[in-house]
């Protein structure tokens, strides 16, 4: 049964139609695209949920992060990346008890604004959209540099001005193959992990022989925690930014098939795939070297580790790795970017034009441009780096608030809120998720905490001028 109500709690603005709202039971049928605009349709199964955590995951943890991780804790940065891994899964579980219950676009966003009210979830609408627009700039400028550095590898070099041009030609491209159909953008994503993967488990499968002595002579191992267990804590919440991709199955939810079955394995899931790998590239790179001398390549060294295993073929192998990654990240931020911007434009507190579907391919083209515009604007600028760290920040405020709101839901338990996952023993679950993601945000460079309030306090401002008679609380 289809039922249409004022999204704004009954001050419908002038000039914009009412939102058609459907059964939480019927959430699991395949929507399709009507002519209000308000519906996607859904065309993503688990292993492209899974492909998108997974896709946006990999990335720093492998790429970037294993020689500065090494350097700081020694061989307990795989410990790092363990925990950093099972704060994730704090975080994943919650989500997938709320993604059940609530399949809906929007992801944190939605959640947050139905169990916490309005203001809560403008302020984690309007960011996220801010913060994946961030980190698609971040993403992009990534797969520039790694084009360039595969060229170069292959003897081809264009130097450092080729960087920009070919990181905005592949923003283009990208966000036109999401507003030419989801499944178009859902299937270059799971053939781009796909690739990716295959690339990965070959080298870490190598790799791994090779530091038990199957391949030439054995390592003698290193002390475990040379620096002692804190460092290995703290280099917890600098690598724990390599996790921050397993939302975005829940910021897609309302594309994804069977929800109440394949968004709880997407996001679990992909938190331990992504997991296992970041912990045996890290036994691996350090068997090989050593972490003094991987911290000296500082952050190719994970290339270098390639370099020694394959020589020119091992590197550009995983330089390969690193542009399949960046692509993936950034394919994967563009469609989730699209759908936060479209729920938040559905509840009528960002102007509703940006809510339009194109009904042709089934994509909200207005809420697509709305992030692939500044998301183009910040490549062109090219200094993106402070502004992927303020996208962590986001989505740590974000995590954080999702636990606080199964606490919520689980304490106030609406009639209409039945989940079709539930989490065991919720609150030795959500709570310590909770202070973990606040927690991390410490951590961060004070410029990106100060940056990252700032947009909080201005995504505020937005909903008490444009947005304050809204009310969304406990509205599914």
């Amino acid at each position: 049964m289809v039922s249409t109500h004022d999204s704004d709690g009954g001050a419908n603005r002038a000039g914009e139609t009412p939102v058609a709202v459907v059964d939480s039971a019927e959430e699991t049928a395949e929507a399709s695209v009507t002519e209000s605009g308000t519906e996607l349709e859904r065309s993503i199964g688990l292993v492209g949920g899974l492909s998108i955590g997974v896709g946006t995951m990999i990335g720093a943890g492998i790429f970037v992060f294993p020689g500065l991780a090494a350097g700081q804790a020694g061989p307990a940065a795989a410990g790092s990346f363990a925990i950093g891994a099972v704060i994730a899964l704090l975080v994943a579980l919650p989500a997938s008890e709320l993604a059940t219950a609530m399949p809906k676009s929007g992801g944190g966003y939605y959640f947050i604004s139905r169990a916490l009210g309005a203001l809560p979830g403008a302020v984690v609408g309007i960011s996220i959209w801010l913060g994946l627009v961030f980190a698609t700039a971040f993403y992009l400028v990534g797969f520039g540099n790694y084009a360039a550095a595969v060229l170069a590898e292959a003897g081809v070099s264009f130097g450092s001005g080729v960087v920009v041009p070919l990181a905005l030609v592949f923003g283009v491209l990208l966000t036109g193959l999401n507003l030419f159909g989801t499944e178009n953008a859902a299937a270059l994503q799971n053939y781009v992990v796909g690739l990716l993967l295959t690339i990965l488990v070959l080298f870490l499968g190598y790799g791994s022989l090779d530091a038990l002595g199957v391949f030439g002579s054995a390592s003698t191992p290193e002390q475990f925690m040379p620096f002692g267990p804190v460092p290995m804590f703290t280099t917890a919440a600098l690598v724990f930014t390599s996790y921050l991709g397993f939302a975005q199955v829940a910021t897609v939810a309302g594309d994804i098939k069977e929800p109440g079955r394949n968004l709880p394995l997407a996001m679990v899931g992909s938190v331990l795939i992504v997991g296992v790998l970041y912990v045996t590239t890290i036994f691996i790179a350090t068997s090989a070297f050593g972490s003094a001398a991987l911290s000296s390549f500082g952050e190719t060294a994970i290339v270098e580790v390639a370099r020694a295993f394959g020589g020119r073929f091992g590197a550009i192998a995983i330089l390969l790795a690193g542009l399949l990654a960046t692509i993936s990240s950034a394919n994967a931020s563009i469609l989730s970017t699209s759908r936060a911007v479209f729920a938040v434009s559905k509840d009528a507190l960002l102007p509703s034009v940006a809510s339009r579907m194109n009904l042709k391919y089934g994509t909200p083209h207005v809420a697509l441009a709305m992030g692939g515009g500044p998301t183009l604007a910040l490549v062109a600028l090219g200094e993106v780096e402070v502004l992927a760290e303020v996208a962590s920040f986001l989505h740590l405020v974000m995590y954080g608030l999702i636990c606080v709101a199964l606490i919520s839901m689980r304490r106030d338990e609406p009639e209409w809120y039945d989940p079709d996952f539930r989490v065991p023993v919720y609150p030795l679950v959500a709570v310590p998720g909770a202070i973990a993601s606040f927690g991390l945000i410490a951590f961060m460079q004070r410029e990106s905490q100060i940056i990252g309030i700032a947009i909080m306090l201005a995504a505020a401002g937005w909903y008490k001028y444009y947005a304050s008679d809204v009310s969304l609380k406990g509205v599914l």
